[in-house]
């Protein structure tokens, strides 16, 4: 299986012509990757002119919403995702979760974004203060265990799970590979068949250690992805 790097570029850049850019150097720089799966998730309202851009990048979403259409204000139809050539969807981000996205949310989303299929990320992780207190094992499972209810199965196979300690994203502070491993472990006797990737604090000089130490099978890359320089490293640091 190639790995899957998953760029989440979150509220940035702040204009179309810096998000173009960014994306015409990272398609550049990859262009003759061929061991990697590269996933690109801007901004909503970049999505239909990155669409163009496209080359061996596939185009994520960074949310959707639960229903496909409906009086739902400033909400995205996961069916406009796929309109525009959306293949992913990042879902239950940490920083989503921040603001009041509950397990049960999630889990319609999930149900929306199989529905018309798109391939849903499922993002979980604890936070510094659930892992001081031994509960991170325990957090992850709840998360799952409400992420898939009446879900099947051969639905669940569709998902890619990404474990983003809350206390390493965006702090350049990431989780030790060697301590990552023991969650991927633990996640794995749970999770048969179905991708595992890391996210938080993910770069070029730590990208591989999680790949080929740690057993993870891909990556969600913030902060990292905004530099094409060090995104387009860490993609080529996994090639070979």
């Amino acid at each position: 299986m190639k790995p899957l790097i998953v760029a989440n570029w979150k509220m940035n850049p702040l204009t179309l012509k810096g998000a173009k850019l960014l994306f015409d150097a990272v398609k550049r720089g990859v262009k003759d990757i061929k061991n990697v799966e590269i996933v690109i998730c801007p901004p909503f309202i970049y999505l239909s002119n990155i669409q163009y851009l496209k080359s061996n990048i596939k185009l994520g979403a960074q949310d959707c919403f639960w229903s496909e259409r409906g009086a739902f204000t400033g909400e995205i139809s996961p069916l406009m995702l796929k309109d525009l050539g959306v293949e992913y969807v990042t879902l239950g981000h940490s920083e989503r979760r921040k603001l009041g996205e509950t397990d049960e949310m999630i889990n319609k989303k999930i149900k929306a974004a199989l529905k018309v299929k798109l391939k849903p990320i499922l993002c979980i992780g604890e936070t510094e203060k659930e892992r001081k207190a031994g509960k991170t094992f325990q957090i992850l499972k709840t998360q799952l265990k409400k992420a898939f209810v009446n879900l099947s199965n051969s639905q669940i196979v569709n998902l890619s799970i990404a474990y983003e300690p809350v206390w390493a994203i965006g702090t350049g502070n990431p989780c030790e590979p060697k301590e990552a491993k023991k969650v991927y472990l633990f996640l794995r006797k749970i999770l048969k068949n179905i991708p595992i990737l890391y996210g938080g604090s993910a770069n070029s000089e730590n990208a591989a250690s999680y790949i080929q130490e740690a057993n993870f099978q891909g990556l969600l890359v913030g902060g990292a992805s905004l530099k094409a320089k060090e995104f387009i490293k860490l993609v080529k640091n996994l090639e070979s």
